[in-house]
Order: C-alpha cells, then sequence, then structure tokens
C-alpha cells in the first residue's frame, strides 16, 4: 500500500511539474462545460422564414404576423415572387418559405377553404421535422379560430399547408449526417497526426539533427505536412465513395468542386495541427490541447449536430471563428443541393483565408521555436 501511494504521489508531481498539461486538465473541462452548457441543445427556436405574400390583404398581414409573434420563427425576409425563395434556401439564409395565394384574404373572408404553401429546406431532417411540426400547428390553430369566428363548426378547415420539402424529400437524417462525418473524419486525423510531427522530432532527439542539415525550414514543414494531406485526401475518396456508392447519399454536384473544396479545407486542418505542435512539448501535450481546445469545441459549435440558430445569441458569433462551420455548409451545399461555387464562394473564401492566417502563423511560430 505504501509503494502504490507513492507511486500515486509521484505522478501527481509530475503532472504539477507540466503547467501546461495541468492546465488542459483542470481548465478545459470547466470552458467547455460552460459553452456546450448553452450552445448544445436541440431544442427549434427562431427558424429563418422567407415570406412570399402574393395577397397583401389584412388576413395575409394577420397570418404572417402570427409567425413573427411566435418564438419558433423568425421573418427575415419578405419577396414578392416564388422564384425568389430559391436564394434563400440554397444559402441555407431560410430553412423554411411561407408563400400565401393571390386569392387568400378573399377566399377567407367569404369563407371558402384556401390553401398555403410551405417549402422546407430538408437537408437537416430532424431540424426540418420539428419545424414543419410548429408551422403545421400554428396554421391549425390559425385555421381554428377562424373557423369559430366565421360560425363554421364542420367542414375543412378555412387554410391549409401544402408541404414541400427541397434537397432531402425523404428527409433522411443520414443525408445531413454523412457529409458531415467526412468533415469531422478530415479534421480528427489530419489536426492528430500533424500536431504530433514537429513535437516527435523533439522528443525523440532528431529535431537538431535536422535542423544543422541543409534543408531548409519551409521545406522541413511542407515535408512534414504532404504526407498528411496525401493521407486526408485518400480518406476523402474513400468516404464519397462509401457515403454515395453504399449509403446512398446523393451527390447533386461537381465532384471536382468538392475535391478542390476539401484541398482547402486540408489547407486549415493541417495549418491547425501545426499549430498545436509549436505551443506542445509532448506527443501527449500536443493531443489533448488539440482535442480539448480546438476539436471538440469546433464538433459542437459548428453546427455539425447542433443548429447555429439554436444557440444563444451571445454564442453565434463566435461560430464564425470556426472552419469546420464553414466546410460543413461546402459539403452539404454540394452532396445535397447541387449549388456551385457562385453560391459557396462567401464560405469558400472564409475557409482559403483561415487556412492561410492559420498556416502562416504556425509557419512564424514554428520557425522561432526550431531556432
Amino acid at each position: 500500500m505504501t509503494r502504490l501511494t507513492h507511486v500515486i504521489r509521484k505522478e501527481f508531481l509530475e503532472l504539477r511539474q507540466d503547467p501546461r498539461l495541468f492546465g488542459i486538465v483542470i481548465m478545459a473541462p470547466i470552458i467547455q462545460l460552460t459553452m456546450l452548457g448553452y450552445a448544445a441543445t436541440t431544442d427549434v427556436r427562431n427558424v429563418p422564414l422567407v415570406v412570399v405574400d402574393q395577397d397583401g390583404s389584412s388576413e395575409s398581414r394577420d397570418l404572417v404576423s402570427r409567425f413573427e409573434a411566435s418564438q419558433s420563427f423568425m421573418v427575415i425576409d419578405r419577396v414578392s415572387s416564388v422564384r425568389q425563395i430559391d436564394r434563400y434556401l440554397d444559402t441555407g439564409e431560410a430553412w423554411m418559405a411561407l408563400t400565401i395565394p393571390a386569392d387568400y384574404g378573399e377566399r377567407v373572408s367569404e369563407g371558402t377553404p384556401t390553401t398555403i404553401q410551405v417549402v422546407a429546406d430538408g437537408t437537416d431532417a430532424n431540424s426540418t421535422n420539428v419545424a414543419l411540426g410548429y408551422a403545421g400547428a400554428l396554421i391549425a390553430d390559425y385555421a381554428r379560430e377562424l373557423a369559430a369566428a366565421s360560425g363554421l363548426v364542420a367542414g375543412p378547415p378555412l387554410v391549409s399547408a401544402e408541404v414541400r420539402v427541397w434537397f432531402n424529400p425523404q428527409l433522411e437524417s443520414r443525408d445531413f449526417m454523412i457529409p458531415g462525418i467526412l468533415a469531422l473524419l478530415l479534421l480528427v486525423v489530419t489536426t492528430n497526426l500533424s500536431s504530433m510531427a514537429i513535437v516527435r522530432e523533439r522528443e525523440l532527439g532528431t529535431l537538431e539533427q535536422l535542423n544543422v542539415t541543409p534543408i531548409a525550414r519551409w521545406e522541413l514543414i511542407l515535408g512534414k505536412m504532404l504526407p498528411y494531406a496525401l493521407i486526408g485526401l485518400i480518406d476523402v475518396l474513400l468516404v464519397v465513395v462509401v457515403a454515395v456508392f453504399w449509403f446512398e447519399v446523393p451527390l447533386r454536384g461537381s465532384l471536382t468542386l468538392l475535391l478542390l473544396m476539401c484541398m482547402v479545407y486540408l489547407l486549415t486542418t493541417l495549418g491547425l495541427g501545426l499549430f498545436v505542435s509549436t505551443i506542445s512539448s509532448t506527443q501527449q501535450q500536443a493531443m489533448m490541447t488539440a482535442s480539448f481546445f480546438f476539436l471538440i469545441p469546433m464538433v459542437f459549435l459548428s453546427g455539425f449536430i447542433f443548429p447555429i440558430e439554436n444557440m444563444p445569441a451571445v454564442f453565434q458569433p463566435v461560430t464564425y471563428l470556426i472552419p469546420l462551420r464553414y466546410f460543413l455548409v461546402i459539403l452539404r451545399g454540394i452532396f445535397l443541393k447541387g449549388v456551385g461555387l457562385e453560391t459557396l464562394w462567401p464560405e469558400a473564401l472564409a475557409l482559403l483565408g483561415w487556412g492561410v492566417g492559420i498556416l502562416t502563423l504556425a509557419t512564424l511560430r514554428s520557425s522561432k521555436r526550431l531556432a
């Protein structure tokens, strides 16, 4: 028992001697619990909604006001033509579109049943199901109030919804998740591997030997990164083949664009791994730093599991700092929506900027640490 006590005491002493590792073990769980306790929610609120009011009557405005007053929906714009909703659904600015026909007010005033159209982006099957349920309940309650006000106690409802689901008509959750898994696999594999590249040389004592060779710093860094980039591209091809041919996830967009965006994303993940290696002293510390401070927060705050629109407003700006957010939009846009760079260029530009920035910062720090 005494020997066991000494061994335990020795481990704690060694842990105290590594302040960075001690900080990761103690501080990281507290920070993550604080942030994710608010951000990790499956509730669906503030569903972005675009309205096409072709009637403009007081009755149609009354219906729209019901959606505006609901905590479940957020009207982001009103347009005059049904064709204008394509842009909102393609880019993900809106999850749903509500179309009110031109004769809506007249039919409601006459007590004649009428139909409004609800178009939903089915990319995120779970959130779409919940949002459609909210919309259906709101419209049904409104129809009952109209019937009661008109004295109609029998017959079909005065207002009913015709629902159309775009991009994922069957609302298959795997069509939403599998492109996200591709992004997650690339992030975990390439970031972890590259984060240990320089640290491993330092631990083995071979870094000093490399420093006295004619190899330039950029050649060393590039030589460390390219093998993991190749591994990442192989993983991309494997996952795409399995996703399309085994899980039957539709690939409606360009495969060439998909591979190009994956290479831009690899620039980000490899740069992040290199940056972690410059602030770590051991492989264990590099892996824990990458996991606790980068990988886990990115997974929960990127929209991979929990929609960003459902997070508290104070945390939503933080998600713009997460490259996985942009890559998820790109992947799901190419796979499910079939959109191209003309639609995805803001996300592609942000991802490229993030990758160039983190790789530059990592290279500068690496030069100092390698000196």
